[in-house]
């Protein structure tokens, strides 16, 4: 009797936490938990010893389950502030204190709108790169700038009839460089709302320097994209396959999905509640899913009127062209002192730069180059790495196990480009890991077992001084709402809060957005504009905790390089290095 009588605790546990779960479908929720109980009350008449009660329950738990999974969700009141899709039942409610959060955030991005009285607009009227140079301001005495002071640039925007533009909302990216010194550093641009722009570059090097600005979209293609973001989640979608003995099902997932084509199943994680659902197969329990991955992108969602907004080497992503002169000759600083340098308020938007092909930070880093194997291998020793993220974290598992000669990859049975990927140098004790973040991702084919966030493997590290943990989450959340992407991150920074407060000796590294290709037909998939609002998030969500922010975005403008989701070696290097100062700066052969 003692096990029955704990059994019925444990269920009646249940009952109350199905309540609790079901609270947004009154009649559903009542019907379901009465013909629960009656199931349960039929059960204790029939005990007749404690393998059969055992194995009633949790027949009975099961059907229970199944029932529960394949029911449709009720809807969630609606808790974003700008989409207007139907993911009004995403994820659980946020709480005050949460929603506070989201909202300084999303005045943080907050992206100038066309003018009301402007829509529609016809390529004519848009933002027209040919038509609009750029011209360096003068120094206001005459004698040339130098090192450590400020280089500014005007932009006045024109459109395709060479009129020009009364609003801003274009988004421009900008970088001063010089080959021959392979040096470079990204521009702060500032859009005052009237069709001009300011374009602020901080001197860092004696020599000549070289001015780009690069329209990547105009104010009428962010305003396509911004639609697209607040009304179409689904345009890349996802798919699971449902397996039970020789039968076998595949259906769409997502973390939105209309609830009017049928049942779904509910596979919101418990402990994170990140959102997802599939919908159910036919004649198919929702236990029996056997993996995920990218279903495809849908095509014709924009008209053939905004696709001309979208054209490479007409107004995406080109130069602007230069007024006069693109080209200073830098004279040396009058200060000694780089504290005392006149780079106010550049200083909190400048990162770094590279100078001779070497990333030199400016946010308090103490940087180093790691050249060789044994300087890599001499800061990882005795150490654990473990990486979670996308591809672009992938990278640097890879980089780094090719650096390592005696690093050895063991074979997981897991793909490639998938993972996990474990590998281990013996005769140092390094141990690098690589694991995906969950959905939405967006790899070819992951196994259901392996689908894990973030913020639960966090929770599964113990940490310490020789504990490393890097984190790159950001290119498969372009086609969300961004206050997915919010509460994402928010929820991987109270499991980096948890493991500091536990382990506070723990290295923690996050790594930035950073632009990319934007061929046919990507831009509506993964624009520049998207990552760049992801990337904000990130900084803000991050910037008061003790980890290291590896700035992606600025390496990847200031950088010589084309953009690519998939940054060049020379720039993960850069990154590498950034994070392996980070975890060896307290050495004291640093």
């Amino acid at each position: 009797m003692g096990h029955v009588k704990t059994s019925l605790l444990r269920i009646q546990h249940i009952i109350r936490m199905v309540t609790t779960i079901m609270r947004s479908g009154t009649a559903l929720k009542y019907g379901l938990i009465t013909l629960t109980l009656f199931g349960l009350i039929f059960l204790l008449q029939n005990i007749s010893n404690e393998e059969n009660w055992k194995d009633q329950v949790g027949a009975a738990l099961h059907k229970f389950q199944s029932r529960i999974e394949s029911i449709p969700f009720q809807q969630w009141p609606p808790t974003f502030h700008q989409n207007s899709s139907f993911c009004s039942y995403l994820g659980r409610p946020v709480s005050p204190s949460e929603a506070l959060v989201e909202r300084e955030i999303l005045d943080l991005i907050e992206w100038p709108r066309l003018p009301s009285s402007s829509e529609p607009l016809t390529l004519s009227q848009s933002s027209d790169p040919a038509h609009s140079p750029f011209s360096l301001i003068p120094s206001k005495n005459g004698v040339g700038r130098h090192v450590g002071e400020t280089l500014e640039a005007l932009v006045h925007m024109h459109d395709f009839k060479g009129r020009p533009k009364r609003y801003g909302g274009d988004f421009l990216l900008a970088r001063l460089h010089w080959r021959e010194l392979e040096a470079g550093v990204a521009g702060h641009v500032l859009d005052h709302g009237n069709g001009l722009y300011t374009v602020r570059f901080p001197l860092l090097w004696e020599g000549w320097a070289q001015a780009e600005v690069m329209a990547v979209h105009s104010s009428e293609a962010v305003a396509v994209l911004r639609r697209l973001r607040e009304t179409r989640s689904d345009r890349v979608f996802f798919i699971s396959l449902f397996r039970s003995g020789p039968y076998s099902k595949t259906t769409e997932c997502n973390v939105c999905l209309p609830q009017n084509r049928g049942p779904l199943c509910n596979f919101t994680d418990l402990r994170t509640g990140e959102p997802w659902y599939c919908y159910k197969p036919k004649g198919l329990s929702c236990d029996t899913r056997i993996n995920h991955a990218k279903g495809g992108y849908l095509k014709k969602i924009i008209t053939k009127k905004e696709a001309l907004l979208f054209q490479s080497g007409v107004n995406l992503k080109v130069l602007l062209p230069a007024l006069a002169t693109d080209t200073i000759k830098v004279l040396p600083s009058r200060k000694v002192d780089k504290d005392s340098w006149n780079l106010d308020p550049l200083k909190l938007a400048t990162s770094g730069y590279y100078y001779l092909d070497s990333w030199r930070p400016l946010d308090g880093l103490a940087m180093r180059r790691f050249d060789t194997p044994s300087d890599v291998t001499r800061c990882l020793t005795n150490k654990r790495i473990d990486m979670y993220g996308d591809s672009t974290m992938r990278q640097w598992f890879e980089y780094l196990v090719t650096m390592l000669p005696e690093m050895n990859e063991y074979n997981l049975q897991s793909q490639k480009k998938v993972g996990p990927l474990m590998a281990v140098d013996s005769s140092h004790n390094i141990l690098l890991q690589y694991r995906c973040h969950g959905p939405p991702i967006r790899f070819t084919t992951v196994a259901a077992s392996e689908l894990r966030y973030i913020a639960n493997e966090l929770d599964g590290l113990s940490g310490g001084p020789d504990a490393v943990v890097a984190i790159s989450i950001w290119a498969h959340f372009n086609t969300f709402p961004v206050e997915l992407y919010i509460r994402r991150l928010n929820v991987i920074r109270r499991a980096v809060m948890r493991l500091l407060e536990r382990a506070p000796d723990t290295a923690v590294v996050v790594r930035g957005a950073n632009p990319q290709k934007l061929g046919k037909g990507v831009s509506e998939y993964g624009s520049d504009w998207f990552a760049w609002q992801l990337d904000q998030v990130l900084r803000a969500t991050f910037k008061d905790l003790d980890v290291l922010l590896v700035d992606a975005w600025q390496m990847c403008v200031a950088h010589r390089h084309p953009h690519n989701v998939h940054p060049p070696v020379l720039i993960v290097k850069s990154m590498v290095d950034a994070m392996l100062s980070y975890v060896c700066r307290k050495e004291p052969w640093f």
